[in-house]
């Protein structure tokens, strides 16, 4: 691939991370669709037993019904996800599953620990699972695509 090109797809990724970092902060911090609540409603909430949220939101899926449980379940991995694909695409030295992994891993528990202090959210173990899971996802989804654009560019010589 030309460097033209490439520092093409990595500008075009960079402008993408930080529109995705944009919307991110605003639906965990600001956006009162998704779980925040008013002043005088805040307190320290917290969970710390793995599955609990998970498991409640299943089993309680026709009560709550299906948006809830899939924007509280999926949407924790889904917003993740875009984190595992885009950055490796703009930074070549987070090209390694185990760092994506452990960076999501990181990011989440700092929002977790922010929702918690400021009490805009609850802090959730089941959080922190799913979003490294998406950011798990998202870089498996990075590594496949490279794969497949190394196969196509590498037969063309």
């Amino acid at each position: 691939m030309k460097k033209k090109t490439k520092r093409i797809i990595r500008t075009a990724g960079g402008i993408l991370f930080l529109i995705y970092v944009l919307l991110l902060m605003y639906f965990l911090f600001f956006s009162e669709s998704y779980g925040r609540v008013v002043d005088e409603e805040r307190t320290y909430r917290y969970n710390l037993i793995p599955f609990v949220e998970i498991r409640r939101f299943w089993n309680y899926r026709r009560e709550l019904g299906w948006e809830a449980m899939f924007s509280n379940v999926f949407g924790n991995v889904l917003g993740f996800i875009p984190y595992g694909f885009i950055l490796p695409v703009i930074l070549g030295n987070m090209r390694n599953g185990f760092l994506i992994t452990t960076s999501g891993f990181a990011i989440s528990l700092l929002v977790e620990t922010i929702q918690l202090v400021t009490r805009v959210g609850c802090f959730d173990v089941d959080d922190l699972i799913l979003n490294t899971l998406g950011a798990l996802a998202g870089y498996l989804l990075f590594w496949i695509c490279n794969q497949i654009r190394r196969g196509y560019y590498g037969k063309k010589v």
